[in-house]
């Protein structure tokens, strides 16, 4: 996706802007005053995840959302840098070259591990999680799954014929999968972002890269304080998960939001919001 030229219609558009931090040209939306939060999307999302949680937590706090490499409308600079490590590394030095003093990292998903990651590389602030994708695959899966997204990624074709095929059916069945139930507007975002050919290629890259057996390895080191909000109702990263991750981490707690999927704070952005302001609200 290219800014402005694709623009229009895309959530909180008017705080957007461009910023070069090497090897990334950023896509940013910055809004509110207040302690600093920084929103990091999970694999195959982008900006548009935050539009009902952004505002809401931009009534009390400066939100930073930021489109992770090749996705949304982030461009790529570097394509070995989609891995966990090397994304953390470039997102915390996009942080300190914008001067940004972050109170908590939120992280959806994979966003979850980035996050966690960036407290190890220095950015020792609390992490609030939404519905964190911090396990690998289980069996065959943990060595088949990663193996066909690196094939798919070096495949130049694969990217493109998928773009170019996603229906409205074939997004609604993705979502569905999720365990979440999005309205028109959320569904036709993630069509905009499922037909367009550099957002899959990235997604795909990702996946490939993805590694997530040293993260896990230290969670029990990580001793910031991690509140992980779990979806009962998420189909796509079994609420065990963050059962299990809390159990590893020194301070850490899970919250139950009953009845809802893996996109939870697009289904129910206000009781999302409570849950973030409150578990917030401990760690000051």
């Amino acid at each position: 996706m290219r800014w402005p030229e694709d623009a229009a219609g895309w959530p909180m558009a008017e705080h957007s802007r461009m910023v070069l931090g090497r090897p990334h040209r950023w896509h940013v939306q910055e809004a509110g005053e207040g302690p600093t939060l920084i929103l990091i999307h999970g694999a195959g999302g982008a900006t548009q995840s935050w539009r009902g949680l952004f505002p809401l937590l931009a009534k009390t706090h400066h939100v930073v959302a930021v489109d992770l490499p090749g996705q949304g409308f982030t461009q790529m600079g570097a394509r070995g840098r989609c891995g966990l490590d090397p994304m953390a590394e470039d997102l915390l030095s996009l942080v300190r070259q914008q001067g940004w003093t972050p109170a908590a990292l939120i992280g959806h998903s994979a966003g979850v591990a980035v996050a966690l990651r960036m407290v190890e590389l220095g950015l020792r602030v609390p992490v609030v999680g939404i519905n964190a994708a911090l396990a690998n695959f289980k069996g065959v899966a943990g060595w088949l799954f990663p193996t066909m997204a690196k094939v798919l990624a070096l495949t130049p074709m694969t990217a493109t014929v998928f773009a170019a095929t996603a229906s409205e059916a074939t997004v609604r069945n993705l979502i569905k999968g999720t365990g979440s139930r999005l309205d028109a507007e959320g569904l036709a975002l993630y069509r905009r972002l499922a037909t367009d050919r550099t957002h899959v290629d990235a997604t795909l890259t990702m996946m490939a890269q993805w590694r997530l057996d040293g993260l896990l390895a230290r969670l029990p080191r990580i001793d910031v304080p991690v509140d992980l909000i779990v979806g009962t109702g998420d189909l796509a990263v079994p609420p065990a998960t963050s059962d299990e991750a809390a159990a590893l981490l020194p301070d850490a707690r899970v919250t139950a939001l009953t009845g809802l999927g893996h996109l939870a704070h697009e289904e129910a952005p206000a009781e999302v919001a409570e849950a973030i302001l409150r578990v917030l609200s401990r760690s000051d």
